[in-house]
C-alpha cells in the first residue's frame, strides 16, 4: 500500500537535516524505463522546483522523483532555480540518469533558500538506501504539518497503481501545500500519462479544500514503467483509468481528513445545477466558506450559511444560477430545507464527517467536494508556522 506497490519501483526516506527533526528527503525511482506526466499548481507565484521540473518534463521522460520537506524553495530568485537544478543533477549522477529525467519537488516555508549541501548529502544517502519496501519511509519524509503519512494502492487485472501524498494546510488545489507521487506498472505510451493524470486530478485533488489557499509548490506526478507486462485493450485501459482515479481520490480524501487542526470532514454534493461547471462553482463556494466551516467545527446545523454561500458562488463573471424556491438541502440525509421551505428538522451533527447535499432544482449538473472544518488549532498552527 505505497508508492512502491507497483512492480519495478524503489523508494526511500532519509534525514538530511533540512527540518528540525525527522525524515525530510524522499527519493522514488523506476527500476525499468518509465514514461510520465504531471499536474502543477496554477498559482502565478510558482516555486523553483515547479519551474525546473516543468522544463524537464518537456524534454525527457521522468525516471525519478526527489522531494525535500521543510523548505519550499519558493520566492528564492535565481538561486532557487540553480538549487533545484543542482538537486536534479546530484540525483542524476548517483542514479546514472540525465538531470532532465529527474523531477524535483519541495515543500515547506516560502522564501527560505534551500540548504543545498544538506540536500546533496541526503540525495547520496537516499540513493544508497533505495529499496522496494521503502515506500513508507518516503511517504513519511515528505510531510510537514501533516499528522500522518498518506499512502494508497489499488490492484487491477494484472497491474498495480500506488501512491503517496502530503498536505494538511494551504490546501485548495487548482491544483495546494500538497504533493503527490503516483506510480504504476501499467504500460503507457509517451504522452499518455499527462492527460490521464489531469482527468483523475480534476475529479479528486482539484475537488478538495482545507483553507482556500492555493500553494506555490503543488504537484502530482505519475510514473508508469510497464513492468506488469499486462496486455492492453479497451477493457484494460478503462480499468487502469479507474484505478488511477481511485488512488488519487483516496489520497485526496486523506489530505482533507488530515487538514490542519481539523476535526470534521465535510462531504459536499451538489446536484440539479444548470451545468456541471456551475455545480462545481457552488460546491467550491460552500467548501471554502469560513462560516460553513466554523459551524461544522461547532457541530452546528446552521443550514442558512450553506444557502448563503451557494447563492454567492462566482461563475462566468457573475454568480451561478440559483432560485431559492426550488432549493432542497439535507445534512446527513435529513432534509432541513425543501423546495424553498424550512422543514423544521434539526439534525444532530455528532460524527467525524458531515454530508451536505444541495439540489438546485435547475438542471442535470452535479459536483462533489471534500472540505475540512475551521478550528482554533488551524489558527494557532498557522500563526506560529515560522516562529
Amino acid at each position: 500500500m505505497s508508492v512502491t506497490a507497483a512492480k519495478g519501483f524503489a523508494a526511500t526516506g532519509v534525514r538530511a537535516g533540512i527540518r528540525r527533526s525527522g525524515l525530510d528527503l524522499a527519493l522514488v525511482r523506476s527500476l525499468a524505463p518509465a514514461v510520465g506526466g504531471a499536474v502543477w499548481t496554477t498559482n502565478r507565484v510558482q516555486a523553483a522546483p515547479v519551474t525546473v521540473s516543468r522544463r524537464h518534463l518537456g524534454s525527457a521522460e521522468p525516471q525519478a522523483v526527489v522531494v525535500n520537506s521543510g523548505v519550499a524553495n519558493a520566492a528564492t530568485g535565481e538561486r532557487g532555480i540553480s538549487d533545484a537544478e543542482e538537486t536534479a543533477a546530484e540525483v542524476a549522477t548517483v542514479l546514472g540518469l540525465r538531470p532532465e529525467e529527474v523531477v524535483v519537488l519541495s515543500t515547506g516555508v516560502i522564501g527560505v533558500p534551500l540548504p543545498l549541501e544538506k540536500v546533496r548529502d541526503g540525495v547520496r544517502e537516499a540513493a544508497g538506501s533505495l529499496e522496494v519496501s521503502g515506500g513508507a519511509a518516503a511517504a513519511e519524509a515528505i510531510l510537514t504539518t501533516d499528522r500522518s503519512s498518506k499512502q494508497s494502492s489499488v490492484s487491477g487485472a494484472g497491474f498495480m497503481v500506488g501512491g503517496m501524498a502530503k498536505g494538511a494546510g494551504m490546501i485548495h488545489p487548482r491544483l495546494a501545500t500538497m504533493l503527490a507521487v503516483v506510480t504504476t506498472d501499467f504500460p503507457l505510451e509517451p504522452g499518455e500519462a499527462g492527460p490521464l493524470l489531469r482527468t483523475a486530478a480534476a475529479a479528486t485533488f482539484n475537488c478538495i479544500s482545507v483553507d482556500g489557499e492555493c500553494s506555490t509548490n503543488d504537484a502530482v506526478v505519475l510514473l508508469a514503467n510497464g513492468a506488469s507486462e499486462v496486455e492492453r485493450d479497451e477493457q484494460a485501459d478503462v480499468a487502469f483509468a479507474g484505478a488511477l482515479h481511485d488512488v488519487c481520490a483516496d489520497l485526496a480524501r486523506q489530505i482533507v481528513a488530515d487538514g490542519e487542526g481539523s476535526t470534521v470532514l465535510l462531504e459536499i454534493a451538489v446536484s440539479g445545477a444548470a451545468s456541471d461547471e456551475e455545480a462545481v462553482a457552488v460546491a467550491r463556494r460552500i467548501a471554502t466558506s469560513p462560516l460553513v466551516k466554523t459551524a461544522a467545527f461547532g457541530h452546528d446545523p446552521n443550514w442558512g450559511r450553506v444557502l448563503a454561500a451557494a447563492g454567492s458562488a462566482p461563475s462566468n463573471g457573475g454568480f451561478a444560477q440559483l432560485r431559492p424556491e426550488v432549493l432542497t438541502l439535507a445534512f446527513d440525509g435529513i432534509p432541513v430545507f425543501e423546495r424553498g421551505v424550512p422543514t423544521g428538522f434539526v439534525p444532530e451533527l455528532t460524527g467525524a464527517a458531515v454530508s451536505i447535499d444541495l439540489d438546485l432544482g435547475l438542471g442535470t449538473g452535479t459536483a462533489a467536494y471534500l472540505a475540512s472544518d475551521l478550528t482554533y488549532d488551524y489558527v494557532r498552527l498557522n500563526a506560529e508556522y515560522t516562529t
